[in-house]
């Protein structure tokens, strides 16, 4: 993860967010107490569609299942339940 001062990203803002988003990592800016993260706006909303996925009771069981199963295993349904 990158780290760069308040300062730093303040005069760079354009420049560390097309960063952030183009190689999709989060960069830490340290102010003078606290530091925080900035993540681009198509991560964040990755992170926060797992947590809600992982909410489901028994989805993660399920993805991990169907990751194990084989592809030609796999059956293709014409209308799905849901």
């Amino acid at each position: 993860m990158d780290v760069i001062n308040v300062n730093d990203a303040q005069q760079h803002l354009d420049a560390v967010i097309d960063e952030s988003a183009q190689f999709h990592t989060p960069i830490i800016i340290t102010g003078n107490q606290n530091q925080a993260v900035l993540i681009a706006l198509e991560d964040w909303k990755a992170i926060q569609e797992t947590l809600y996925i992982l909410q489901v009771p028994g989805m993660r069981e399920d993805i991990l299942e169907g990751m194990r199963t084989p592809v030609e295993e796999c059956v293709t349904k014409e209308e799905l339940d849901w």
